[in-house]
């Protein structure tokens, strides 16, 4: 049986997890904190064989948890669960300690392989987290604007619109999605492009033939 502790501030959000969790026959919650501070006295005390962490929580974020833990050397296998694919926390994230990293909304099946992966000593980064972020995550340094950057179709899709010069609202219109949906895809391709803005995301792309 797998031991899983839950840290995660979101009550909804945690018991959620521990529903989907009580699915699956080699996997047991067994411990929760619901804020960063809890979490440095109940993993100890719990030693799970996993730690599910949440990276946005009051008191001490998911990197805070990581560090102490660490200094401790008190730190399980830690899958990082957070709503954005972000650059700087992925690595911030690998080089404080955790051995996987996942947005949430992966599916059930995907977060079941990646606990069995961390239990079973291996690791687990999210699929669509592009190649330049986890080369420089494997060698430990941050990606450059020279490292290739690798786009889902959707991604790709929303990009030549976003050339056209088209607003969330319009891409949303003309992809039947929702403009928070859209959004989502627009930071993720600042992240993975490494610019700050539309026009630098579109000037990026002609220059490196994306469009």
């Amino acid at each position: 049986m797998i031991r899983v502790c839950l840290v995660e501030d979101q009550m909804l959000v945690r018991q959620g997890l521990r529903s989907m969790l009580s699915l699956a026959d080699d996997i047991e919650v067994t411990a929760e904190a619901e804020d960063g501070l809890q979490a440095l006295t109940v993993v100890p005390q719990a030693r799970p064989d996993v730690l599910l962490l949440d990276h946005q929580m009051p008191h001490l974020d998911g990197l805070g948890v990581l560090r102490r833990l660490g200094e401790r050397q008190a730190l399980p296998p830690t899958l990082v669960l957070t709503t954005f694919s972000d650059d700087d926390l992925l690595l911030d994230s690998v080089q404080a300690g955790a051995r996987g990293y996942l947005l949430k909304d992966v599916s059930l099946d995907v977060l079941l392989q990646a606990i069995r992966t961390l239990a079973g000593g291996g690791r687990w980064w999210q699929p669509a987290l592009t190649t330049r972020t986890t080369r420089a995550a494997q060698q430990g340094r941050p990606p450059t604007p020279d490292d290739p950057v690798s786009l889902t179709q959707r991604e790709q899709e929303v990009l030549r619109l976003m050339a056209g010069g088209f607003s969330n609202r319009e891409i949303a219109r003309m992809t039947t999605t929702t403009e928070g949906t859209i959004k989502g895809y627009v930071s993720n391709i600042l992240t993975k492009m490494g610019v700050r803005d539309r026009t630098r995301a579109v000037l990026k792309a002609m220059e490196t033939r994306l469009l």
